[in-house]
């Protein structure tokens, strides 16, 4: 019987001779094991060693006080590394996403579909909980009262930008007043309209719906989409080789991110000593849910470690905090978790994309925080609709959030707005959002990550459900052909086989 071995938690077939190999491994010499173990972990180690470094690298250069063109030098081969892993998001996204949907059957993408939404709506709305709950607990706008912009030299931050934006992913939307006839007394009437505005950037969720759509019709074209299903299972492939190479250059590119930001900082005490309970109550909340909440989750529904599959991740992970962004962390998450934790890629490449653009766990957490924040800054009680309000809008607004730096300073607006709290509060949280998004782009791709081995389980259990009716009905097939053989003409066994003849054969997977 085929032997099963484990990476990161999950089963991976392995060949007979398993126990030879680990004997042999066990007569290996301490410094040969050292040297699989340096071989097989080095990017890890270089990207994690990158941050250590470039911190120390601009606390040095922080004490040189550069020009800021001599700043916009140091910090272009971080600025390089974001490039680079920007340019790869949009193949990407569209590639796997195409050929993820094309590689499933409409019924089966439902199912996954309707699991995915279902988890990523479920931990948004728990993350926000917590969110609003440690901001009550902590009070972290109580006593700050006296606070402004002004103490901090901060710009104010001017959102143009309602509710309804958000569900409509309208980023770039403007508003224009329109002048539509007169009152009684002859004064001129007016509405605000809302009208799209041009804008740099991409519309991930607009591209996320297009591959989607777009594979799904290809799969309906039948023979005549096989070709373009494989050029873009190709172009897929290629762009992972891509990939692979764009991550060596992640060490280097982080140094010099990390190092960057360090330099360009302002008077962090002042920041900290002021800002200091929002600070900690949104690093609090991130903790908790990325490290409880989580892998609580995980492990109810797969009674699998989640430490083992997360520790397959730190690659991602150490991105994200120095990125500070979920879409440019997507093409070494995805490479990750494929290789590491042996995760279909079927899945991977189907569900993380669409997890890198809807779901925002960490930023549904400090845009809670920051809205209750806001509301004691202002010394306003929080009625329980207006509470529900926070809940709902931070959960559902996420959906569209960015997912690039200060992303969601935006959504924040929103949230205030719905609530009727001013905006002008908001440059305080773009002041130590550098602090606060990294955080929340480390939970971010971890709830996403999380939900790929979900999937991925609840696929490997479907599959082995599949392969024993599989083997079931070849039994039965047997036995009628036997007796198709002696030339019996029983009614009973001839309407059995009948039956089987209308049997659809075992699929090789129901995701």
């Amino acid at each position: 019987m085929e032997k099963k071995s484990e990476i990161n938690g999950h089963a991976m077939p392995g060949s007979a001779s398993t126990d030879q190999i680990l004997e042999k491994g066990s007569q290996k010499s301490l410094g040969e094991k050292l040297m699989e173990f340096l071989r097989k972990n080095l990017l890890v180690i270089l990207t994690v060693s990158g941050v250590l470094v470039g911190v120390g690298l601009g606390m040095m250069v922080r004490s040189m006080n550069l020009t800021k063109a001599q700043m916009t030098y140091f910090a272009f081969p971080g600025e390089m590394l974001l490039r680079m892993l920007k340019m790869i998001i949009l193949p990407l996204v569209v590639c796997s996403l195409v050929s993820g949907a094309a590689s499933l059957d409409t019924r089966s993408l439902g199912k996954l579909g309707g699991i995915a939404v279902a988890y990523f709506l479920v931990t948004t709305l728990i993350a926000s909980g917590i969110g609003v709950a440690l901001a009550f607990i902590i009070k972290p706008g109580v006593g700050a009262g006296a606070l402004n912009t002004n103490n901090l030299g901060l710009e104010s931050v001017s959102s143009n930008k309602e509710t309804t934006d958000s569900f409509l992913d309208l980023y770039a939307t403007d508003y224009k007043m329109v002048a539509v006839g007169n009152d009684t007394n002859g004064t001129t009437l007016y509405q605000k309209v809302p009208y799209g505005t041009e804008t740099d950037g991409m519309n991930i969720l607009g591209l996320v719906l297009f591959a989607m759509v777009f594979g799904v019709a290809l799969r309906k074209l039948g023979d005549e989409g096989e070709e373009l299903i494989r050029f873009f299972n190709a172009f897929n492939e290629a762009t992972m080789v891509l990939v692979s190479w764009i991550m060596w250059y992640i060490p280097f590119g982080i140094m010099f991110l990390v190092g960057s930001k360090i330099v360009e900082m302002e008077d962090v005490v002042l920041l900290v000593t002021s800002l200091g309970k929002y600070i900690f109550a949104s690093i609090l909340g991130h903790v908790i849910h990325g490290g409880i909440v989580l892998p609580l989750i995980y492990f109810g529904l797969t009674r699998k470690n989640p430490f083992s599959f997360l520790s397959g991740l730190i690659t991602p992970f150490t991105t994200a905090f120095a990125t500070c962004s979920s879409s440019a962390t997507l093409p070494s998450m995805i490479k990750c978790v494929e290789e590491n934790n042996g995760v279909d890629k079927r899945i991977s490449r189907f569900i993380l994309p669409i997890g890198a653009t809807v779901n925002m766990d960490g930023a549904a957490i400090f845009q809670c925080i920051a809205a209750v924040f806001i509301a004691q800054l202002n010394n306003t009680e929080l009625n329980a609709g207006q509470i529900f309000t926070i809940l709902v809008t931070a959960t559902a607004s996420s959906v569209g959030a960015a997912g690039i730096p200060a992303g969601g300073i935006i959504t924040i607006a929103i949230i205030l707005e719905a609530i009727g709290l001013p905006t002008n509060d908001l440059s305080l949280m773009l002041a130590v959002d550098w602090i606060v998004d990294r955080t929340t782009t480390v939970v971010n791709v971890e709830g996403d990550a999380l939900g790929a081995g979900i999937l991925h389980h609840i696929n490997q259990l479907e599959m082995k459900k599949h392969q024993q009716e599989g083997e079931l009905s070849e039994v039965r097939v047997e036995a009628v052909a036997n007796v198709q053989a002696e030339e019996e003409t029983s009614p009973l066994v001839t309407h059995q086989a009948k039956a089987l003849e209308a049997m659809p054969e075992a699929i090789e997977s129901v995701l």
